[in-house]
């Protein structure tokens, strides 16, 4: 083995053994997996930076050595690693010029991060590849974990985030490989913090509306059970609105049907059809088309059909509470007078009156299951039928043109 292999060998051996035995349990973030990680990432850089194979040596070695300033204080690291990066090299009889180097690259590691040669910019950029890469919101809850267990401090998510979200913006990598390579990865992580914190201002927002909605309700439970009449008012508002609104959508569905069924019937009287005698494969085709487009007429006029009944009432019906006058189906047919007459009944008894608001809300609904029954129907021939047409189209295209000609 020659001197330049031997010493890293050593110096991997040396931080293996000082990280696994005198490394404070409270650091999760600063362990030998992160020294692990640092001369790897320093190995990938300067390789693709054209290192020396001395200027190699010089960076691994201080990957192994920038973080066994923990293993004596958690204070000052940085100078404790240099302290035993010298001790070491004196040991081993290393080249004093390389051991210097060495050390002024694991004092470029101290935060904020000012590295002026190529081997500091090299070291500072392998010391926090991990915010470029998929693991660094792990990373980052370990050191989070860290600090709470050294500095005593507590980090809410939020404010974790906020502080993760100013590093990075604030970061930047030094050599011309890492800035290629690394940057894209760190833009992504910081991505996803600014979306972590919209997410969380979102929640914010929800739940602030929640409280919100949480006092109106109780407002309002409040002021129905002093006056409940006012919430069944409402509840006959709201529902009945829901339902003539339901009519009018199901009444422009079918509208729409109508409308595109007789376009395409148009197109097809005024062009297909008189091409038949030339194109007479196109029978078939054409008359499924017409058959398919005719019955989603009809049901979509069925379900826009209006169905009036006679519009009359007797006195009787009035006294036994049977009509429902708040629907004009049952009193068109009668003189303003008797129906006049009519409504001040219903408006002296309260009970007929609720009762035949829920009459008529019961007959709208029925009215609308019958609307959207027609409607589903249409549709549903609709979609099935032009979908055969235009198989049939295209099998007579295809099968029977040059059998006809």
């Amino acid at each position: 083995m020659n001197k330049e292999k031997e010493i890293i060998v050593e110096a991997k051996k040396y931080a293996e053994e000082l990280l696994s035995k005198k490394l404070p349990n409270t650091l999760t973030y600063h362990t030998l997996e992160h020294t692990y990680d640092v001369v790897g990432a320093v190995s990938v850089i300067g390789a693709n930076e054209n290192l020396s194979r001395d200027e190699l040596e010089i960076v691994q070695l201080a990957g192994w050595f920038h973080d066994l300033g923990y293993t004596v204080d958690l204070k000052n690291h940085e100078a404790n690693s240099i302290k035993l990066a010298h001790e070491f090299f004196k040991k081993f009889g290393y080249s004093s010029v390389k051991a210097k180097l060495v050390e002024s690259c694991i004092r470029a590691t101290v935060m904020p991060q000012n590295p002026k040669s190529k081997l500091e910019k090299i070291i500072c950029d392998a010391d926090l590849y991990h915010i470029s890469t998929i693991e660094y919101f792990k990373k980052a809850e370990l050191l989070k974990l860290e600090w709470e267990q050294t500095q005593g401090d507590k980090y809410g998510k939020r404010e974790w985030l906020k502080l993760n979200k100013k590093f990075i913006e604030n970061h930047h990598y030094f050599t011309d490989y890492a800035r290629k390579n690394f940057e894209e990865g760190k833009q992504e992580n910081l991505m996803k913090i600014n979306k972590k914190l919209a997410m969380m201002d979102d929640q914010d927002q929800i739940q602030k509306l929640q409280k919100q909605i949480e006092k109106l309700e109780a407002k309002n439970k409040k002021a129905k059970e002093e006056n409940p009449e006012r919430g069944m008012q409402t509840m006959f508002r709201i529902t009945s609105k829901n339902h003539l609104e339901l009519s009018a959508m199901a009444d422009n569905k079918a509208n729409i049907m109508i409308s595109i069924n007789s376009i395409i019937l148009s197109i097809l009287i005024t062009v297909l059809y008189r091409k038949l005698e030339e194109y007479p494969y196109m029978v078939i085709p054409a008359v499924i088309l017409t058959v398919v487009c005719l019955i989603t007429i009809v049901f979509a006029i069925l379900a826009t059909r209006p169905n009036v009944s006679r519009g009359k009432f007797t006195k009787d019906d009035i006294n036994n509470k049977k009509t429902n006058l708040l629907f004009f189906g049952n009193f068109h047919g009668m003189e303003l007078s008797e129906y006049t007459w009519a409504m001040n009944e219903l408006m002296k008894d309260g009970q007929y009156l609720y009762n035949s608001l829920i009459k008529d809300i019961y007959f709208l609904g029925k009215v609308l299951g019958k609307k959207y029954k027609f409607l589903r129907l249409s549709y549903t021939i609709f979609m099935f039928g032009f979908v055969i047409s235009v198989i049939s189209f295209i099998v007579a295209e295809l099968f029977f043109k040059e059998a006809l000609f």
